[in-house]
């Protein structure tokens, strides 16, 4: 399904997606009929004693969790419209439309239910999930398919599925602001809708409560979902008791810049403009996104108070410490659309603030765990929300909290992130080498604005770039976290930037790099009930994996304003891998980064590099010494760097294509 716009690679092939009657080897996970309560061991989670002052439990239970009791085709459908501030300011207040489809038999005895909602702008303009699912309604308007299986799966355990379009998308009124105070802000007054605190109408206007809400919502989605659900927990609004953010923003600079190199120009409003196609009543945004076009400071790289806006994680309005909810971060560590700053910071600021936490990490790219480990996510997250939503008693806070792909199928568990290793210093050789000692020393590149990375880390007389190499590993070692690059570099353009890469040196099996790294299968598992209108059978993806001669496990860029000389920390995007004993590190230096985000000098001008004062700090490596390369003979040939080793690269110079990762 298309996610975040994605304009920082190029639309990469996928699978197609087979039609309904080719598809083959269905393997059915959950039941498609409502199981009867009888004498078959259910027990019914009501009140036990008289003398109980008891509120009438939604669940029953069945080896400790939820049984999928009640009847998903029978259930309540209904669309309410909750009344949020004029966030666009056209002097009236956003109407923001929320599909709802709860238990009908909970409904009849006036027991109240948990809500799992995923909010989202894309539920008639691109889409969602792996097979591109839209909602879908009869000719009387009524909503007859949910995308996803969020609302097939937990509706027959006794939670009402809420799918609300953000202000500015399908029914909803108001504008898309991209991550702003519109899209938090139109999200966030439907959990208080569910909780009693905001009003709502029907189609008529007549006003609409949440009387069947016991006002405890859990937030799950993908990408901008995902991100949706970090801003309002940001926010500490009562009633959001867990959230569970797939492959999500933290930090929407981050998600557009690189320490003040764009990835493009003017992604704010071209992503609020294309998910706000296909709305049934057209609205007037052109200044909203005006407003963003002169706010978003693309010229200089600053962080201003537009970003600040949208920054979850540390800001004044929005941040960690307010978040009341439990989260349950899901990211691939080799996500290049939502990269991998975004879960490490957040779990960072989420610790330092007390937050209950859990996270899985995997070496895919932008994939949703239902797609690539379906059987095994299902489970806990349903365990999760019965824990977070039902208050069932189960043992998922007893698993320990984080859980880590460092290499295919190969999943480790630790109770903290990154892993508590060791962390080596390194400092750069004249040649070529890394050692613990500084050596007195300059070097220098020439930039190359059409460089691209397939050139930058492999073998050749390259005067664009510069490389630093250890001797081969002696063990197997784990890199947990991001390599941090301190480096003093000196240049004469007004406006400069450089680069940092963290590489791999040695052949190996590993999760490939395009394609996200996994395929969609012929193979369909059902997850849940189903009805004519609304299956919930979804085919199932396989990691791709792959002899590959290398793999960049880090990148980093940072802005240089002014001529002279600099001093500046590069952090990379953190990755959790094992080197494998006989490969090397090596540390790649370049100014322009052709592919990976847009250059500010398109000069060939050159730069310099002080190696006494320039240092890399690796994470989680214990490393020989000393560490230079004797000869140059190992480093891969570009005719060796088959498909998959590296990322793909976009080609567009406007953010017009979408990605359609799952």
């Amino acid at each position: 399904m298309p996610d975040l716009w994605a304009v920082h690679q190029t639309p990469v092939m996928r699978p197609t997606i087979l039609s309904r009657h080719a598809r083959r080897s269905r393997t059915v996970l959950g039941a498609v009929l409502a199981l009867a309560i009888s004498g078959s061991g259910l027990v019914a989670a009501t009140a036990t004693t008289a003398s109980a002052a008891t509120v009438p439990k939604p669940y029953v239970l069945k080896g400790g969790e939820s049984a999928a009791v009640y009847s998903y085709a029978d259930a309540i459908r209904e669309t309410v419209w909750v009344i949020a501030p004029d966030f666009d300011g056209d002097g009236e207040k956003d109407r923001i439309a929320v599909d709802i489809v709860r238990p009908r038999e909970l409904d009849a005895k006036r027991v109240k239910v948990p809500v799992v909602m995923d909010a989202s702008p894309y539920y008639t303009s691109v889409g969602r999930g792996n097979e591109t699912e839209f909602k879908s309604f009869d000719e009387e308007g009524n909503l007859v398919k949910f995308p996803l299986f969020y609302d097939n799966y937990f509706v027959p355990r006794g939670y009402a599925y809420v799918a609300p379009d953000i202000a500015g998308t399908s029914r909803s009124t108001g504008c898309v602001d991209t991550g702003g105070k519109s899209d938090v802000g139109s999200a966030k007054a439907v959990v208080q809708w569910l909780n009693g605190n905001a009003d709502a109408v029907d189609a008529d206007g007549k006003p609409v409560r949440a009387s069947w809400s016991n006002g405890r919502t859990g937030m799950i989605g993908k990408s901008y979902d995902g991100t949706l659900a970090n801003g309002v927990a940001a926010t500490g609004v009562k009633g959001l008791e867990t959230i569970v953010p797939i492959s999500a923003i933290s930090s929407w600079y981050d998600y557009s810049r690189s320490q003040g190199l764009p990835y493009s120009w003017d992604y704010s409003s071209g992503l609020a403009s294309r998910v706000g196609t296909n709305r049934t009543q057209p609205q007037d945004c052109s200044a909203t996104l005006a407003r963003m076009n002169a706010e978003d400071a693309d010229e200089t790289g600053e962080h201003n108070a537009f970003w600040d806006e949208r920054n979850y994680r540390d800001s004044a309005a929005l941040n960690a410490k307010k978040v009341k909810a439990s989260v349950f971060i899901y990211h691939g560590l080799q996500d290049t659309n939502v990269k991998t700053r975004h879960f490490s910071t957040w779990w960072k600021e989420l610790g330092k603030a007390g937050v209950t936490r859990k996270m899985w990490l995997s070496r895919v790219g932008h994939v949703d765990p239902f797609d690539i480990n379906r059987d095994e996510w299902v489970r806990t997250l349903h365990r999760w929300f019965d824990h977070e939503l039902m208050g069932i008693k189960n043992s998922i806070m007893l698993e320990p909290p984080v859980r880590v792909e460092t290499k295919p199928n190969h999943w480790v568990s630790s109770v903290s992130w990154p892993a508590r290793l060791t962390t080596t210093t390194l400092r750069p050789q004249a040649d070529g080498g890394l050692a613990r000692s500084p050596e007195r020393a300059t070097q220098s590149w020439v930039n190359s604005p059409s460089q691209r990375e397939n050139v930058a880390v492999t073998e050749g007389d390259n005067p664009n770039r510069l490389l630093y190499a250890t001797t081969p590993l002696l063990a197997d070692a784990r890199m947990s976290g991001s390599m941090v690059a301190k480096v003093r570099v000196r240049s004469q353009v007004p406006t400069g930037q450089v680069g940092v890469m963290l590489v791999d040196y040695g052949e190996g099996d590993r999760v490939l790099a395009t394609g996200d790294g996994a395929s969609t299968t012929t193979t369909e598992t059902c997850v849940g009930q189903s009805t004519a209108n609304d299956d919930a059978c979804y085919f199932t993806m396989n990691r791709n994996v792959g002899t590959t001669p290398l793999q960049v496990l880090g990148r980093g860029w940072a802005r240089l304003d002014g001529a002279g000389t600099h001093d500046v920390t590069v952090t990379l995007d953190p990755d959790d891998a094992v080197v494998a004993k006989g490969h090397r590190l090596g540390v790649v230096v370049v100014a322009a980064a052709n592919g990976r985000v847009r250059n500010v000098d398109t000069t060939a001008s050159t730069y310099t590099l002080d190696l006494a004062k320039s240092q890399f700090v690796l994470p989680g490596l214990a490393l020989p010494h000393p560490t230079w390369p004797s000869s140059w003979s190992w480093l891969p040939k570009r005719s060796e760097i088959v498909p998959g080793t590296l990322p793909d690269v976009r080609r567009s110079e406007l953010p017009v294509m979408l990605d359609t990762t799952g």
